[in-house]
């Protein structure tokens, strides 16, 4: 896979995580809200998630 730079990232776990840096291999990725009303980083999420083994977040 091949490093975005742009875009670090320390979820292991994650299929598009680069493997070899902590990096995101995805060209872009979606931000979503994790609740209704976000007031800070900890009601966000990453919506591009995906688990290794192919399922979803």
């Amino acid at each position: 896979m091949k490093n975005n730079d742009n875009i670090k990232c320390t979820v292991t776990n994650c299929a598009y995580h680069s493997k070899t840096q902590n990096y995101c291999s995805l060209p872009e990725i979606q931000v979503g809200c994790s609740c209704g009303n976000v007031t800070d980083c900890r009601g966000t999420e990453c919506a591009s998630f995906r688990l290794e083994d192919g399922g979803a977040h």
